[in-house]
């Protein structure tokens, strides 16, 4: 996913800041079952830090040894990890590592694809057997420019390809700057969303109050600048105020988002929908069907935090598609 593209890159440039040199792994290929699928990606600094996963914990420490001779040779090569005879793994992992030294003119294109939330194409050529392969590399495809990963590295014919397209990053929009906003806010970012948060200006907030937040956003409704707002953007109104939450939807009607959500209960909502098609009656219909409240899973919640976990199930469930049910009664394979 993007999100930890971003991640991996905002690693390196504090390694690079320091001297110090940095591998990329890639899983490019897989036998059987995994914890995680191809395309999955983790930095590794010669200091020790590690950044992403490539499984549940079972692989990481076999690719830090075998990155060991990559911080000494800088040469690519290839590794499997036949998990079949280990608690909680049945596939063979193929994994790509790769000097990670992609270049100030990749960082400055790669940051401005992110602020423009475009897609990416990513590109991966390898070699299926194990050991030193020097044809082996990654290319990223930003539509109008193609950059590697490690500079130099030009893509040889033949051999095995493995591509990836990654769409922009998925942001969360929280509109309110109570408690459960808060807490909304922190769980969302350890998913790797974008998150913004906006709040009265009255209410005096500040970043701080919202860990995980990329963006405060004090606007009242009429000057909320919404044209952000896209296809990747889930939005959760919860500012506990009836006549507020009317507002910021009158602002909001246009936007074609991914999920609406609305804190509050069932006879709540109807009575914010009725104000909301007395004060625009010309609203879409594909808006007010779009529109979920209560917000969130049916899972018991009550805390803060509970309804937190409740909401992101549900955001989640309704961006891939998924009708919630026990993962023992799922039929076939996890994932698609």
């Amino acid at each position: 996913m993007l999100h930890e593209l971003k991640q991996i890159v905002l690693e390196y440039e504090k390694a690079r800041k320091t001297g110090k040199k940095t591998v990329l792994a890639t899983v490019v290929n897989l036998e059987g079952s995994s914890y995680r699928r191809p395309g999955v990606r983790m930095l590794l600094s010669e200091d020790g830090t590690m950044t992403g996963a490539v499984s549940g914990g079972c692989v990481e420490k076999e690719i830090w040894r075998q990155a060991q001779q990559l911080f000494k040779s800088a040469v690519p090569l290839m590794m499997t990890y036949d998990g079949r005879y280990r608690l909680g793994c049945e596939g063979i992992l193929y994994i790509l590592l790769e000097p990670f030294d992609p270049g100030e003119a990749f960082i400055r294109k790669f940051r401005q694809h992110l602020q423009q939330r475009k897609p990416l194409k990513i590109d991966c050529s390898y070699e299926s057997g194990e050991g030193i392969s020097t044809t082996s590399g990654t290319v990223v495809d930003f539509g109008d420019q193609q950059l590697p990963l490690r500079k130099g590295y030009k893509v040889v014919p033949g051999g095995h390809r493995f591509s990836q397209e990654l769409p922009p990053c998925f942001r969360l929009l929280i509109i309110g700057g109570e408690h459960d906003a808060v807490e909304l806010s922190r769980f969302a970012a350890s998913t790797g969303w974008e998150v913004f948060v906006v709040v009265n200006p009255m209410e005096e907030k500040s970043i701080s109050d919202f860990p995980g937040t990329e963006q405060l956003i004090p606007a009242i409704p009429e000057e909320l600048d919404v044209s952000a707002v896209d296809s990747r953007t889930a939005v959760v109104l919860m500012t506990h105020s009836f006549v507020k939450d009317l507002q910021y939807l009158i602002a909001l009607r246009n936007c074609q988002t991914a999920y609406f959500g609305l804190l509050g209960p069932s006879s709540r909502r109807e009575k914010l929908l009725g104000a909301l098609i007395e004060h625009e009656p010309d609203v879409a219909d594909h808006f007010m069907d779009h529109l979920r409240g209560p917000a969130g899973l049916n899972i018991g919640a009550e805390t803060p935090q509970e309804i937190a976990v409740s909401i992101l199930a549900e955001i989640l469930a309704v961006v891939r598609q998924q009708q919630p049910i026990p993962l023992k009664d799922k039929k076939g394979s996890i994932h698609h």
